[in-house]
């Protein structure tokens, strides 16, 4: 009886002590190792069976070519930032939107799409555009909650659209092609950030005390050309010399992010002598190699953190499957009775609920291996293709993943606002601003689980 019950006491285990504080990387491992040896207790374990994590963490994590292009993409990311190449993006976009209704909320909301395309590191996009955009927002009136929930919304796209650090940590796990992947995160993304686009030029519309209209900003149409030839270009450049040659299969996405990476310091290195030619009053840019010091050491903290979350995963799944962990939960799904529908709508459930307490590499790696096995076994007909329900179903994760940063208590994105926003800014304005944005995110989510060539159809016309 003792050893039946060992992968649920495990899993209850893990979801108490989730909450103690403790790094989450030992949380994993240290329970692999203890019930491991309560398997042994309950003779349904073996010793010599603790030698399959070495190797298993030496072959999956350590030796995985497609996890190198994790360091790189975060690399990428943080020179981004810290050159200023995306503050230059916002002055750009702020001046060509500066006439349409909500203008500097929609240029937040585009800065974010693009930034989501070169980045992916939602921590350093949220402050970053915390910093540059909320108190410009604020000075022309925006209302604190709004402008606070426009901000981390936008710079949460970093989780869904390619080159998504998600999205390639899902693609290992499920075993499947990290491009396929991109290819179906694509449209999801510019779904949703077409919402986000439209909730704030309608509010502008209807809500004006929210997002009042500003004046046009002056300027001839020789400095906007110049403006959008130093601000738009080269991260445009940058994202189609990533996506389009992971897109369009000239290079895998390893070769990509040290490509792309290679080019963000390029143009941290270029790009800030450039601007300051255009400015009228030049600014003292931050010195080239305190550039990419910073960024190496972010970069190498971020890294080791989320591998150190690898390597517990491995050892927590793999002891978890040994003690028979997989058969449990397929035969929890089996005797269920809730069919396709329901038992998705019971997995978007949980994952939804655990997105107000943990983030999405503790979701991910920990819920994701279970799950696998179940979504394998349903079966929604002529919905959606038994080769293709993976896929889908990852993409419905990172959607439904996206709202955990912005669903209180604990999410991430909102913390990340406070933290870098004027003190005027309380957490209750940032928690109520969040709300609609994560009603929009839950739409997008209804959308693609309804429409499924939302996500299926860019990687069976370019790809079959």
């Amino acid at each position: 009886m003792l050893a039946s019950s060992l992968p649920l006491l495990m899993f209850a285990a893990l979801a108490v002590l989730l909450f103690s504080g403790f790094p989450v990387a030992f949380v994993l491992g240290g329970l692999a190792l203890v019930f491991g040896c309560l398997g042994i207790l309950a003779d349904s374990f073996t010793f010599i069976q603790f030698y399959n994590i070495v190797p298993r963490i030496w072959g999956g994590i350590a030796e995985n070519l497609i996890l190198v292009a994790i360091p790189m993409f975060i690399l990428m990311g943080t020179v981004l930032e810290r050159a200023g190449i995306a503050g230059e993006l916002l002055r750009c976009l702020d001046r060509l939107l500066c006439r349409v209704p909500g203008g500097l909320a929609l240029a937040v909301t585009l800065m974010g799409t693009i930034m989501a395309a070169t980045t992916g590191i939602i921590g350093a996009s949220v402050v970053m555009m915390t910093l540059l955009a909320l108190p410009t927002m604020l000075q022309a009136r925006y209302q604190a909650g709004f402008a606070s929930g426009t901000v981390a919304a936008a710079g949460t796209l970093g989780i869904l659209i390619p080159p998504s650090i998600m999205l390639v940590v899902m693609a290992e796990m499920l075993n499947k092609s990290v491009g396929t992947l991109f290819f179906a995160a694509f449209i999801p993304g510019l779904l949703l950030a077409a919402l986000y686009a439209v909730f704030t030029v309608c509010t502008a519309i209807f809500r004006p005390n929210l997002a009042p209209s500003r004046e046009a900003i002056k300027g001839d149409d020789d400095s906007l050309i110049i403006l959008i030839i130093t601000g738009i270009l080269p991260p445009a450049l940058l994202i189609t010399l990533v996506l389009g040659s992971i897109l369009l299969g000239w290079a895998s996405p390893t070769e990509a992010a040290g490509v792309g990476a290679f080019g963000a310091l390029l143009l941290a290195f270029f790009m800030p002598s450039l601007v300051q030619k255009q400015q009228p009053v030049p600014s003292i840019p931050v010195p080239y190699l305190s550039v990419v010091r910073d960024s190496l050491e972010r970069a190498a903290l971020t890294g080791g953190m989320l591998f150190g979350i690898f390597i517990g995963a491995t050892a927590f799944s793999l002891i978890f499957r040994a003690l028979g962990g997989d058969g449990v939960i397929t035969g929890l799904a089996e005797y269920s009775g809730l069919g396709a529908w329901g038992m998705l709508a019971v997995l978007m459930a949980v994952i939804f609920l655990l997105g107000f307490f943990f983030d999405w590499i503790e979701i991910t790696l920990i819920v994701l291996p279970i799950f696998i096995p179940i979504v394998e076994l349903l079966d929604f007909g002529d919905h959606v293709s038994k080769v293709e329900v993976l896929y889908w179903f990852a993409i419905l994760m990172a959607i439904n993943l996206q709202t955990s940063f912005l669903t209180p208590p604990f999410g991430f994105a909102l913390f990340y606002v406070k933290g870098a926003a004027p003190s005027v800014v309380s957490m209750q304005e940032i928690w109520r601003g969040s709300v609609p944005f994560v009603a929009l995110q839950l739409l997008a989510l209804a959308l693609v689980m309804a429409f499924p060539d939302i996500a299926l159809w860019l990687p069976r016309t370019y790809l079959n």
